[in-house]
């Protein structure tokens, strides 16, 4: 049997043999060892790891790069991070989205990222600017990356008057989750019940921004699993931050999460932006404010880890690895032994595809070759030393090529 790509020697990340991968007309078409087979590039894995493409469940691409256009962070507390993006929103045009979208969205694929969905905002100041910047780059990068977008209130919803108006012009108009924030509206619970009336009108999924905070009291999350049971959108529905889990004690957090996993609502870690904006109304003993995703896992809640923010006023650093965001949360929360590593990988790969409910994602005979080469032989290994991708596909086609680092002995 001929393929277009076969993969030889690859090490898949559930561990055993290393093993061929054989890919026909954009899907896999064999697994297995030594298939030996005639192919039109064929590439030596050498024993390192070949994963699922990377998936980016949450990150803003259409705010993305604008650190250096914001006033500067004069306090600790608070950081007011939205107030000084919202400040510079009469700036944006489609054009300066596009591109500043287009730098970040080509640092993810490098990184092997070939699944995305990207949170845009909507309201009277910026309109449909960043929504129409941000579509642009799904049908440019379908080469390379499939995109989602879903649509959100930044700056309130029922008490920002137009924008409903315009998120609902954006589910209209190609925006395929709808999205919450609830922190900031004058009712968050107001705001919750109408996101998931516009779910049901359109059909679709919900991710929410919910709960950021480091006090535990009035924790939003138990009436998203309520209206989650209450109107069956069981497993289509995501939240993000959750930060005030991290300051409630071993047993009622337990008990949240068994909630969350009886609901079927999924959790977003965002580590650096909630470790950058978080304990900031202490001076000293600093609260982390990332979630431990893997006690979640445990207990069956399906969870994600992504970049949310990259150089903007919400995260000024970043460059959309997400193995290198791995790293960092298993750092923060102190997972670091083999088993709970294996669970983290599964947060940027399996289990993110499941918050997206992609059905047909994963190394499998009949799936879509959307696949990864990272320099390590297996993802313990991978996130322990933030391995670099050296190749990704796309259905099966080369999307991203990087030479491993070479010592030049003398």
């Amino acid at each position: 049997m001929a393929f277009d790509l076969l993969l030889r020697n690859a090490r898949l990340p559930e561990g055993g043999e290393a093993v061929d991968i054989g890919v026909s007309a954009g899907r896999i078409a064999a697994i297995g060892p030594g298939l030996g087979a005639e192919a039109g590039e064929v590439v030596e894995c050498g024993g390192r790891l070949v994963s699922p493409g990377l998936v980016e469940t949450h990150i803003h691409l259409d705010k993305t790069c604008t650190i250096d256009r914001c006033e500067c962070e004069t306090a600790r507390n608070p950081h007011r991070a939205m107030e000084r993006t919202s400040a510079i929103k009469h700036t944006f045009t489609v054009e300066d989205v596009n591109a500043r979208a287009r730098r970040t969205l080509e640092k993810c694929i490098l990184h092997g990222t070939t699944l995305m969905r990207t949170h845009v905002e909507v309201d009277p100041k910026v309109g449909l600017r960043g929504f129409q910047g941000v579509k642009a780059l799904i049908e440019a990068y379908a080469w390379a990356i499939d995109i989602e977008i879903c649509v959100m209130p930044q700056e309130g919803l029922l008490n920002n008057p137009g924008t409903e108006e315009l998120m609902l012009e954006a589910l209209r108009n190609g925006a395929r989750v709808v999205g919450a924030a609830p922190n900031y509206d004058s009712d968050r619970a107001g705001q919750i019940r109408r996101v998931f009336e516009m779910a049901r009108e359109f059909d679709i999924d919900i991710d929410m921004h919910l709960d950021s905070g480091s006090s535990a009291n009035e924790l939003d999350t138990l009436l998203v699993c309520d209206l989650a049971e209450q109107y069956g959108w069981s497993g289509r529905v995501a939240i993000g931050h959750v930060t005030k889990l991290t300051v409630m004690p071993p047993a009622e957090f337990d008990r949240v999460a068994k909630r969350m996993a009886d609901a079927g609502v999924a959790l977003t870690v965002l580590p650096a932006t909630d470790l950058y904006l978080g304990g900031r109304d202490r001076d000293h003993r600093i609260e982390r404010s990332v979630v431990d995703a893997n006690r979640l896992v445990r207990q069956g809640v399906t969870c994600s880890i992504s970049s949310n923010n990259i150089l903007n006023a919400f995260t000024p650093m970043g460059d959309g690895q997400l193995i290198r965001q791995a790293n960092l949360y298993a750092n923060v929360v102190q997972q670091g032994m083999p088993d709970a590593l294996r669970d983290t990988w599964g947060m940027f790969t399996t289990g993110s595809a499941r918050l997206m409910r992609r059905k047909d994602y994963g190394i499998a005979v009949g799936n879509p070759a959307d696949l990864v080469l990272v320099d390590a032989p297996d993802p313990v290994a991978a996130i322990r030393e933030v391995a670099p991708v050296l190749a990704a596909f796309k259905r099966g086609r080369r999307s991203v090529t990087r030479a491993p680092a070479v010592l030049h002995r003398p």
